[in-house]
């Protein structure tokens, strides 16, 4: 018979099963929970105790002693309310055989009234690795993907009695799609070539950086961006809700992969993943499936710009602090803007720019060699004229994305998106022509090895949006033009 009763707990965002088991001694009414709780853990001892008293339920007179675990993985939050009532509960009065085939959590009133708490997800996934069942608290959204998972209760005394087989839990409902964030790019008027590198970015989830002076469009063509992108597949849908319950969010479900854009002044651990104790996920996994945004890229700190050089390229972040080493994904497709120089007017027309000796070569400076040498496509952005500012609007959103969810169909039978192809993946897919024309392209003579895999990585998405299943030389030229010289 099962004597325990299952919860779960996050590493990083890993869902992880807890056991929660519970034994009755002699002697005074103690009542200590062990297995590394934290304080709100702790607290649950009075909401528990007056739980089970306020449901029928009789609570043991003697020592009563809780034992999480993991004993050494850190339980936080009052989550564990609803576990541990269970497990009590199960000490006193046999639950029967089913007891340790759900996995429970929320917070519990005085009265025995399950209260919302977030991380219904994180039980949804344990409830899928340990075929189970997951009791959340009512009002909770889970994934698609495990929603025939998950049922909600409402009290302990309905947790009892489903856990015993005399009641069912009520269907949880499942997230459902919010509005899409972004701008439509209709309302992008001219700029050519920007919007091309925006679909070319967009179907092969390629790394884009614009330079240009203030009011060219760099945020406006930043922000049409997530309307370009396909919707999450579910498992996708599902690592970005296990990160929002990492990070103590609620996620409630999206149209579109996330878009995150954090101002410059964000610290390292903010941005990559840390903090005191055990390191929380920073703003490269919060973008994870989706987008991070770095406006006025020239005024972050170097070391923090310099420490996204992994995550961008290895799709993923090891964070180690004294309390743990935690590996975070970061499958982060990055978009930068800056300004050319500290005044921004740099090359431009009838412009009186002044930066130049130290204080260009300061600026400058922040962006490093290595850093603007993963991003696959650089261009520069030029301010329009009024006569182009009074064009008509350009092709929306929706008809582009069409393009790029079939480009990125004929990706998905790679298994990969063009920007993690690797060289010997890309030989297959090449004319002849395209190793003699980057022999002899003058601008390849520039290019670092990373960077002549990017351009062809570039070439395939090009040849992806055309329907064409060998690369030419037609798509490297172009992907050799949108590889621009920003300087």
């Amino acid at each position: 018979m099962n004597r325990f009763v299952t919860s779960c707990a996050l590493v990083g965002v890993d869902p992880r099963p807890v056991r929660v088991e519970t034994t009755v001694g002699g002697g005074r009414g103690q009542f200590i929970i062990v297995g590394l709780p934290d304080a709100a853990v702790r607290e649950s001892r009075e909401r528990v105790r007056s739980a089970v008293k306020a449901s029928g339920f009789r609570f043991p007179s003697g020592r009563v002693v809780v034992s999480l675990s993991p004993a050494d993985l850190p339980k936080t939050g009052a989550l564990y309310d609803l576990p541990i009532a269970l497990s009590v509960v199960q000490a006193t009065e046999d639950l029967g055989e089913r007891a340790g085939d759900f996995v429970s959590l929320g917070e519990l009133s005085l009265h025995g009234d399950v209260k919302p708490t977030r991380g219904a997800v994180v039980a949804a996934c344990v409830a899928e690795q340990t075929s189970s069942v997951a009791l959340v608290p009512p009002g909770s959204c889970v994934p698609a993907s495990v929603v025939a998972l998950t049922g909600t209760v409402t009290d302990l005394r309905h947790a009892v009695d489903v856990v015993r087989g005399r009641s069912k839990a009520e269907m949880c409902a499942p997230a459902v799609d919010g509005k899409r964030v972004g701008i439509d790019l209709k309302e992008v008027r001219g700029q050519p070539v920007a919007r091309r590198s925006l679909e070319v970015a967009a179907a092969g989830g390629h790394h884009m950086l614009m330079v240009g002076p203030p009011g060219a469009g760099k945020s406006l063509l930043a922000s049409c961006l997530p309307t370009l992108l396909p919707k999450l597949t579910e498992e996708e849908e599902r690592e970005v809700a296990l990160i929002a319950a990492a990070i103590g969010v609620d996620h409630e479900g999206s149209s579109g992969p996330p878009f995150r854009a954090p101002h410059h002044s964000i610290s390292m651990a903010a941005l990559v993943g840390g903090g005191a104790g055990i390191p929380k996920p920073g703003e490269v996994t919060r973008a994870h499936r989706g987008v991070l945004f770095l406006d006025e890229l020239g005024e972050f700190p170097p070391a923090v710009l310099d420490s996204l050089r992994q995550p961008m390229e290895a799709g993923h972040v090891l964070v180690s602090r004294q309390a743990a080493s935690i590996r975070f994904p970061t499958a982060i497709q990055v978009i930068a803007a800056s300004n050319p120089c500290p005044c921004g007017y740099r090359g431009e027309r009838n412009s009186d720019c002044e930066c130049i000796g130290a204080r260009l070569d300061r600026y400058r400076a922040r962006l490093s060699g290595p850093l603007l040498d993963r991003f696959d496509l650089r261009l520069r952005v030029e301010r329009l004229r009024p006569i182009e500012m009074q064009a008509s609007p350009g092709e929306p959103s929706a008809e582009v994305r069409k393009r790029v969810v079939a480009a990125r169909e004929v990706q998905g039978r790679r298994d990969h998106l063009n920007r993690s192809l690797s060289a010997s993946d890309l030989l297959p897919l090449e004319d002849p022509s395209v190793r003699s024309l980057l022999l002899s392209e003058p601008e390849a003579i520039r290019l670092t090895a990373r960077g002549w895999d990017r351009v062809r990585r570039v070439a395939r998405t090009i040849a992806d949006l055309e329907g064409s299943e060998m690369t030419s030389d037609v798509h490297i030229k172009e992907a050799m033009t949108l590889r621009g010289d920003i300087t």
